[in-house]
């Protein structure tokens, strides 16, 4: 069922920087955005995501896909395209666009009440900016039939820079996931002893964390001398370490942060290890400041990895967090992930969030990691989740 609210108070209603969006589709030379990614999408609805999709896409002959419609400077015209599941949600909590429909049962199905809309308004857009990646082939075939003359293109950019500067509710819910992580790893380990396994482990902290609140999504597990870091039936053995590194989300942003353990008292060379790691850390995090140019934290933290006896086996990492892992802003050009370094060379600003992670693969002593989730202040830095950094003791509850 299509829905018209009234449009007056819309303004007050946006829930995301709207002045901002335009200006990067100005710089972008866009008329027209379509955003298809269940992330962009939550983040221009202001928090909505189907339940039922939260998992899986694929639904019969076809698949889900969420379709948001900005009209650059015309806020009155946006509109989202859902799935007619999403009819539930939108009762409880009506989407604050003029126009919304929960009515779609497929991919081409929703572009096409999005093609529908946009001959509806009039428009004649030069440039139609879109999620690639997130665009399946009969859709975007459908999108590119409608409007055989309009260039269709890319904007990643675009919403990867408006999404970069988190607000305070953002903030909130980075801080709320990174800490439940750690609260979650605590527990996990100070019950866990001898002879666990791998997939206990992490079993038992996507227990932890969903109790907590979390969608747990994932844990790279390390232990003994391996540097393997999937769950498997290895076991957790007297004197090794443990690496435990998971992502829990909490409404959609990712918690992600790494912490070590050990059975039993960490000798000499285990407590230098890991305090040279938060070396690196704690340098990295002193060059965190808006204003600061991105590429100061590698700078920062570079020079200790290159001067380090472990330099051969030690990596250093600072990337983007939030809806994403890996998003804006992007610090480097030869991470894992392949992207450029556009955040290297321009000023961080206040509300960017950043994960910062030393990783020392020790050829005898194993996978020695610390991760932390950083936001950028005015002032500084805030580290979400700033406990627990040394050597957690295992099996200390039993």
């Amino acid at each position: 069922m299509l829905t018209q609210a009234k449009p007056p108070d819309l303004a007050s209603r946006v829930p995301f920087d709207a002045g901002r969006l335009d200006r990067l589709m100005d710089e972008a030379d866009l008329d027209l955005l379509i955003a298809t990614s269940k992330h962009n999408v939550q983040y221009l609805l202001g928090g909505h995501r189907a339940f039922f999709f939260d998992y899986m896409d694929a639904m019969g002959i076809s698949r889900y896909l969420p379709v948001f419609v900005y009209v650059k400077g015309a806020v009155d015209q946006a509109a989202y395209f859902g799935h007619r599941l999403e009819g539930f949600q939108r009762e409880v909590r009506p989407f604050w666009v003029a126009t919304a429909q929960t009515a779609s049962s497929g991919s081409v199905d929703a572009i096409q009440k999005a093609i529908d809309h946009i001959r509806r308004l009039g428009l004649r857009p030069r440039r139609i900016g879109v999620e690639v990646a997130f665009l399946p082939l009969d859709a975007g075939m459908a999108l590119r039939g409608a409007f055989p003359d309009v260039e269709i293109v890319d904007a990643l950019v675009v919403l990867e820079r408006q999404r970069a500067r988190k607000n305070a509710e953002e903030l909130e819910k980075l801080r709320i996931a990174s800490d439940r992580v750690i609260d979650s790893m605590m527990a996990v380990v100070a019950n866990h002893g001898p002879g666990t396994t791998k997939l206990e482990l992490t079993e038992a902290l996507r227990r932890e964390e969903t109790n907590r609140g979390l969608t747990f999504e994932y844990c790279l597990i390390a232990a003994g001398a391996s540097h393997n870091r999937a769950p498997s039936e290895q076991k957790w053995e007297d004197g090794e370490v443990l690496s435990l590194d998971s992502g829990g989300n909490y409404h959609g942003y990712i918690g992600d942060v790494a912490r070590m353990a050990v059975l039993g008292e960490p000798d000499t060379e285990l407590n230098e290890l890991l305090a040279e790691i938060e070396q690196v850390q704690q340098a990295a995090f002193r060059s965190v400041k808006a204003g600061a140019m991105g590429g100061d934290i590698y700078a920062a933290a570079e020079p200790l990895v290159r001067h380090s006896r472990q330099h051969n086996h030690l990596h250093f990492l600072a990337h983007g967090m939030g809806l994403v892992s890996h998003e804006a802003p992007r610090l480097t050009n030869s991470g894992p992930v392949p992207y450029t370094d556009d955040d290297a060379h321009r000023p961080l600003e206040a509300g960017m969030v950043i994960s910062v992670e030393t990783t020392l693969l020790h050829p005898r002593r194993g996978f020695i990691k610390l991760e932390d989730t950083v936001a950028v202040t005015e002032a500084g830095y805030d580290v979400y989740g700033d406990r627990a950094r040394g050597w957690l003791r295992g099996g200390s509850a039993l």
